[in-house]
């Protein structure tokens, strides 16, 4: 057995051998409620999710009202948590949602876009490396990882899924800046041999009790993944940057150490990093945390992580995950603390992106916890109260890969201005059941926008860059990178792109 990690008063997660949970059977169909599989491995949990772990404390009630929470919205006063769940629900006065009242509060979100940034609509042209599938956490919700002690040497059954030396990760990101890229996010697995550099790999050798801090030297498995900081100066190479050390891979790059966050997130800037994504937030209430990750980072240790990464001088983004098990109430907390953490951190978060649980081929989906995720209205007003409660950070973005290209644009509508990037590769979506692709080209960008009539801009990761690309001036192709000239990133046809798998 491969004990996964703890946290205090969570529930206890494990991967074992799949002959163990399949018993005289042999039929994953037959496999006990307390397992899943995953990847080629089964996972256990100490008991199943119940009904009773979803009688959540925090549920959509107020004494506010649905006309006075959408009037202080127009006229741009700071929402309440009270206000931001009547415009999500469309008022807590009426079952389900109200589709007049929906359409008020997109409304009212759209023109605030409007004020705020405008008509443009930006991307930008970037890479997914993300270096491994390996991990052994046990989140409900995903379905990128693969089962980490299938990666080791001696492993009985083969591994599904990989893991990348720096020197491939230079290659990749090196071949993509070549065709114009200039942004890599890198969001990986955690991996037992990553450590943050060779000074905490010496420290993770000497532990007694490895299993205690999730360590196993990077000799036990076939491919070494070498450290966080190796892998930042790998593909920190022709000026590209790096986007990349989730507060989850912060804290797993300090397991076994008295280290701060500040400190880890210091010794990635000096390898490279430069600025910090944030995801691994899922929904920032605990007591949904403790159904969907509860072997992952805390609340309050994400916060922390974030206001580290800040203050050692990374810029920032941040999510949302939702649909899954979670609330009106839920998500609104979950904006309330990223609002809050924004004023912390003086403003570092650049843009606020909402991810739509994709449940096919989840264990929550998988296990009956849920029957899907959320729905187009959900979506559509997440965006709209998102821009709404939000008034400190300036950009909302559209996920084409989590939406599809003309829900995405339909989003636009709703108060978001950002459409993603290019990404020549996108894994974790992909793994989970999306079905919308892996690429974007500068050409379909100014295609897609211009045909709900906005303005395609080019950015830059912290927004501070911008070219207005003129829809009547082909050929498309990006210019803000160092070895960005206009030239398509990918020729027509061209199939060639970098990828995960």
């Amino acid at each position: 057995m491969y004990l996964q990690r703890l946290r205090a008063g969570s529930v206890r997660f494990e991967t074992i051998p799949p002959e163990a949970a399949l018993g005289d059977s042999g039929d994953f169909s037959r496999v006990s409620p307390r397992f899943w599989r995953c990847n080629g491995f089964i996972a256990t949990m100490e008991r199943p999710v119940t009904e009773a772990d979803l009688e959540f404390e925090h549920v959509p009630e107020t004494d506010q009202s649905f006309e006075n929470a959408l009037e202080k919205a127009r006229n741009k006063n700071r929402l309440t948590v009270d206000d931001g769940i009547e415009l999500l629900t469309t008022g807590t006065d009426v079952d389900g949602i109200d589709q007049r009242r929906k359409e008020r509060v997109l409304e009212a979100a759209d023109r605030r876009r409007a004020d705020v940034v405008g008509e443009e609509v930006t991307f930008i042209a970037n890479l997914n490396n993300n270096v491994t599938t390996a991990c052994n956490v046990g989140c409900l919700f995903c379905n990128f990882k693969d089962a980490a002690h299938t990666f080791e040497s001696d492993a009985e059954m083969e591994s599904q899924g990989f893991t990348k030396t720096p020197a491939e990760s230079r290659e990749i990101v090196s071949n993509a800046a070549d065709r114009g890229i200039y942004e890599v996010t890198s969001v990986s697995g955690l991996h037992p041999a990553f450590a943050l550099d060779d000074e905490h790999l010496e420290i993770l050798e000497a532990t007694e009790n490895r299993k205690e801090v999730n360590f196993k030297p990077p000799e036990r498995y076939d491919t070494d993944p070498g450290t966080y900081a190796e892998q930042m100066e790998a593909m920190s190479v022709d000026g590209v940057h790096v986007h990349s050390m989730t507060p989850e891979e912060a804290y797993h790059a300090r397991r076994g150490t008295d280290w701060s966050y500040e400190d880890v997130y210091s010794r990635l800037r000096d390898a490279g990093l430069d600025t910090v994504p944030g995801t691994a937030a899922e929904i920032l209430v605990e007591e949904v945390r403790e159904v969907i990750c509860p072997g992952k980072i805390s609340t309050d240790g994400w916060l922390e992580a974030m206001e580290a990464a800040a203050d050692a001088g990374h810029g920032l983004t941040s999510t949302i995950m939702y649909g899954h098990v979670e609330n009106e109430a839920h998500r609104v907390m979950h904006l309330k603390r990223i609002r809050d953490l924004q004023e912390r951190v003086d403003g570092a978060i650049a843009e606020f992106v909402p991810l739509s649980f994709i449940h096919q081929n989840t264990p929550l989906y998988e296990h009956d916890v849920v029957s899907s995720g959320a729905s187009t209205d959900e979506d559509e007003l997440l965006i709209a109260v998102s821009r709404l409660f939000l008034d400190n950070i300036d950009h909302i973005q559209s996920s084409w890969v989590k939406y599809g290209d003309q829900q995405g644009l339909k989003m636009l509508s709703c108060g978001a201005d950002d459409f993603m990037g290019t990404i020549l590769s996108e894994e974790i979506t992909k793994r989970a059941g999306g079905e919308y692709g892996e690429f974007r080209s500068v050409e379909d960008y100014v295609d897609l926008i211009t045909s709900i009539g906005r303005v395609p801009v080019e950015r830059s990761t912290d927004y501070e860059k911008r070219r207005v690309v003129d829809p009547d001036d082909p050929p498309f192709g990006p210019q803000l990178g160092p070895k960005a000239d206009g030239t398509p990133l990918l020729a027509r046809g061209d199939d060639t792109v970098p990828a995960d798998d």
